[in-house]
């Protein structure tokens, strides 16, 4: 059965338009429907079935598109591993039952491998989506604050919303392939004949040199990367005249960034989204440019707000966890553990359940408090967690990046002068630490660890 037959023709209607532009060289969608063939046959000789559970591995490239697109096509199970899943990769791939690895290596110029796992997949999800005679896909959490989870995706169900005509634009591949915003992003632009645009890394100034050299459009991304190229200066460097869309997500924006970014960019449209591995990614409306106010949901998705946290009820929501509890209700809710406020239909996000910080019964959230710090001359990033104390319970921790050396006593002094009136007291930090290495990981995304 060919379950990506409707996609493959609007490939085949668009035959000239390029669907990627990768190591500056340009890749038609006729190119890519014929790299879809080529994977096909691949699979043909090894005897890959609908059903099989097969990795990917490797970062954007046509060739590694054309293989992910030809295994949901014949109905296999998908489990996409960038280079930042390097480190957990045979955790993932046992949780997974993998049963086959397919290897696109950076420098192997387009040439693949594909080996064999002696795996029978006992999950009984497995079943139920072999027995539906369906494409899965296999994602996992980043594990920013706790162990990495497998959400289990029906890819029939993830697809059906893509098959409402929207705008294609020219769009930078930030997040990871093995991220649910990555696949969003790649399957919005595929849907749409957009284009593909591959930069080289994910430093502010390569990426900044990529959308000025290919007139991108449109850049998916992190708050912590938008924060880099504030400080990167990256912006001043490059013509990013084309930019018109930049939408962000997978952890709570900082005012103080978000302020810069608009300011530093007025000709560009800033947007917030939202979505998870569980449920995917909800439609979104910033209020402003330059506001933390989003409205999520839209066609597929209920939303409701209850005791402050969000709760989303999705269409499109994963058929469960391979090593973990449903965290579904018996109506199909999730509760996020996404904190928020609500004005009207818009809603503004706080911080996540897990990073509440308890200091004598009263609530700090560490996203307000690194608001605050990240105003601080000198200060390149700043992470907030907590820390045991026998009187209070819970003590707010931050660490500091610096852009230059600066004495520490001197910089404490500071830091709490500069707090004084801006945070209440309990919400100071009472530990204070400068490291040297970067507090994100190398999806873009902070890292937080309760400190002993």
């Amino acid at each position: 059965m060919h379950h990506l037959g409707w996609l493959l023709e609007t490939f085949d209607s668009n035959p000239e338009r390029f669907f990627m532009i990768h190591e500056d060289r340009p890749v038609s969608y006729s190119r890519l429907l014929e790299n879809v063939r080529q994977c096909s046959a691949q699979l043909d000789e090894h005897g890959l079935k609908a059903g099989t559970i097969a990795a990917v591995r490797g970062d954007y490239s046509p060739q590694i598109v054309a293989a992910l697109l030809a295994l949901v096509d014949r109905g296999a199970i998908v489990v996409p591993l960038s280079p930042a899943a390097a480190a957990q990769e045979a955790e993932f791939l046992d949780i997974a039952e993998v049963q086959a690895v397919w290897s696109f290596p950076p420098d192997a110029g387009g040439t693949s491998m594909l080996e064999k796992r002696a795996v029978t997949p006992s999950h009984p999800l497995f079943a139920e989506l072999i027995q539906r005679d369906h494409p899965g896909l296999v994602l996992f959490s980043s594990g920013s604050t706790g162990k990495s989870k497998a959400a289990l995706h029906d890819f029939v169900r993830l697809l059906d919303k893509f098959k409402k005509p929207r705008r294609g634009m020219v769009t930078l591949t930030f997040l990871m392939i093995d991220h649910i915003g990555g696949i969003n992003t790649l399957l919005h632009v595929l849907s749409n004949v957009g284009t593909v645009v591959v930069s080289p890394s994910r430093d502010p100034h390569v990426v900044c040199a990529t959308i000025a050299a290919q007139n991108v459009e449109l850049l998916p991304t992190s708050p912590t990367f938008l924060n880099l190229l504030v400080l990167s200066e990256a912006y001043n460097h490059y013509d990013l005249s084309s930019l018109k869309l930049i939408t962000y997500g997978a952890e709570t924006m900082p005012k103080h960034t978000l302020e810069r970014i608009s300011e530093l960019l007025p000709h560009v449209t800033l947007q917030q989204t939202y979505g998870l591995s569980e449920v995917g990614i909800l439609r979104s409306k910033s209020e402003r440019s330059d506001s933390l106010w989003v409205r999520v949901g839209g066609e597929g998705y209920e939303t409701k707000v209850k005791d402050g946290t969000l709760w989303v009820k999705a269409q499109s929501a994963m058929m469960g966890y391979l090593n973990a509890p449903s965290p579904f209700d018996a109506e199909g809710w999730l509760n996020t553990g996404d904190l928020v406020e609500v004005q009207g239909e818009y809603v503004r996000f706080l911080g996540r359940t897990t990073e509440i910080i308890n200091v004598g019964g009263r609530k700090v959230y560490a996203a307000e408090v690194e608001n605050v710090l990240m105003e601080i001359p000198n200060v390149r990033d700043v992470t907030v967690s907590s820390a045991s104390n026998p009187i209070t319970g819970n003590i707010a921790v931050a660490h500091f990046n610096l852009i230059e050396p600066e004495d520490f006593a001197a910089f404490k002094k500071r830091v709490r002068e500069f707090c004084r009136g801006r945070l209440e007291p309990f919400k100071i930090p009472a530990r204070m630490q400068i490291v040297q290495n970067d507090q994100f990981s190398g999806r873009f995304k902070k890292m937080r660890c309760k400190t002993e």
